[in-house]
């Protein structure tokens, strides 16, 4: 098998192939790593080689419903046995795996041949991928610009057809961010049917699933068919789906009723996400479906700001745990990291009490909003994918982030109104994707449109609890109405 020949099938077809002996998943691997060593030096999009995957194609290969398919790991919650799970860390570098995590033993029981870890921001805290232990992570379209974060490693892996598929995992937009930002396919699960474990069971109280990025709709639909199953030890459990995603996307869904919008109360979008949404609801009427423009159903500064307020106190708990565990000091970790750890810590329990009871008021408002229409549409990204680097703090800032975490001048930090800037500036070009975290909802991310610089900007829908089935339908109408696979970076 030649790579060109490689890059035309997605995870789903490359299984066919080894299912029927055309090509063995040693064959396979080979030209999965002969497109790595072509591309990632450009992208740095993988930083750590998994070696058990050759004794795993060895003989007879694999088995399973993907068996033989080259297959990507995250490098944060996706640990694999006897390997360093970094977390994009200096603090972690030999915090070695004692076992797999459920989400690599679903991947391995499926027969998907991991052979390497994707990079990843410190402790997943971004939705751009530039730690300083591995570097940046570049988006295969134009290597000036990220690909998004957190699974921005594996947004950009696929994106540049290393593999047809990825592990990626979602506490704020993390698995739909990169989607966009590199073409694909990415749906984030309804809270508890795709849990972590054993290693993080609660992750960001319960904001965090985990979950894959594709190139096609069914490889989604067969991937996430192929790795949810019950887990004894994961702390929530959502109903597992009557029918399998794979069948749901082979019948065209009822007539929908979307509301759609592109308004955020924390910044003013830029006009080609107006563009993608306004471009997607025309398609979606002319595939049958009732769709007309809202008022947004929450209000997005508010709602950043108790997302915050939550993921601030679980990075707090991090830094905590990561020096009590490992004996980690202030050294090891970025000073972004420290700076939010400090506010975290200032913050205290009533505030995150208080985020949580606001959590339960964005529940109430979507779940109105759901009495009359069914998806919610709204862009991914409110501006294209940003340039590496354009939100690096400032080397005077960082020391200063130093500086008040050792003295606990978190007060002093949140006096200053240093959340809403973060709100801001965090997350002022993803404020549409934190909903479906803070309320559990399923949410997907679907590459329909391209900027006039050639860059994706993806369009995401939301759903009920357990709509991910239909997310997926819909998901796949669109993907027959404006195509997406024939597109591929030039690198």
């Amino acid at each position: 098998m030649r790579v060109d020949e490689y890059l035309t099938y997605d995870a789903t077809g490359l299984a066919q192939l080894v299912a029927a002996k055309e090509v063995t998943a040693a064959e396979v691997l080979a030209v999965a790593r002969e497109r790595s060593a072509a591309v990632n030096p450009r992208i740095n999009a993988i930083v750590a080689d998994i070696p058990e995957a050759d004794a795993q194609v060895a003989g007879d290969g694999p088995s399973g419903p993907f068996a033989g398919v080259p297959f990507l790991v995250k490098d944060l919650a996706q640990e694999y046995q006897g390997h360093p799970t970094t977390y994009g860390s200096r603090s972690l570098v030999d915090d070695v795996a004692e076992e797999h995590s459920y989400f690599t033993q679903s991947a391995l029981d499926a027969g998907l041949v991991i052979f390497g870890k994707t990079n990843t921001p410190e402790f997943g805290s971004k939705g751009i991928t530039e730690p300083e232990l591995f570097g940046a992570a570049r988006n295969p379209w134009n290597t000036d610009h990220t690909p998004g974060g957190s699974s921005g490693g594996s947004g950009a892996a696929v994106g540049a057809g290393i593999v047809p598929a990825a592990g990626a995992n979602d506490g704020g937009g993390s698995i739909r961010i990169p989607a966009a930002c590199n073409g694909l396919v990415g749906l984030k699960t309804t809270r508890g049917l795709l849990p972590l474990g054993p290693q993080s069971l609660d992750a960001s109280n319960g904001f965090v699933v985990q979950g894959v990025v594709t190139r096609t709709v069914r490889d989604a639909a067969g991937l996430y068919d192929a790795l949810i199953g019950d887990q004894p030890m994961a702390m929530i459990h959502a109903p597992h789906p009557g029918a399998s995603f794979s069948e749901a996307i082979a019948a065209a869904p009822r007539k929908l009723r979307i509301g759609f919008t592109s308004t955020s109360s924390i910044t003013a979008p830029d006009p080609e996400a107006i563009a993608a949404v306004e471009d997607a609801a025309k398609a979606l009427e002319a595939l049958g479906h009732d769709v007309e423009e809202v008022e947004a159903p929450y209000d997005a500064a508010e709602l950043g700001r108790d997302f915050l307020t939550i993921w601030f106190a679980s990075a707090a708990a991090e830094v905590a745990e990561a020096k009590l565990r490992v004996g980690a000091k202030n050294a090891d970790f970025e000073a972004d990291t420290l700076a939010v750890a400090e506010l975290g810590r200032a913050g205290g329990v009533v505030a995150v009490e208080l985020a949580h009871i606001n959590r339960r008021n964005h529940v109430r408002r979507l779940s109105a909003f759901h009495e009359t229409y069914d998806l919610l549409l709204t862009p991914t990204l409110a501006k294209p994918p940003l340039k590496v680097g354009q939100l690096t703090t400032p080397k005077a800032l960082q020391t200063a982030a130093r500086v008040l975490h050792k003295v606990h001048g978190g007060r002093v930090m949140r006096a200053t109104g240093m959340i809403d800037q973060l709100v801001a500036e965090n997350l002022g070009w993803v404020p549409y994707t934190q909903l479906a975290n803070i309320t559990g909802r399923p949410a997907i991310s679907v590459p329909t449109y391209r900027t006039a610089a050639g860059l994706p900007l993806g369009i995401q829908l939301s759903g009920q609890l357990g709509d991910d089935g239909l997310l997926l339908q819909v998901a796949a109408q669109l993907e027959q109405a404006k195509p997406w696979v024939e597109h591929w970076p030039t690198l």
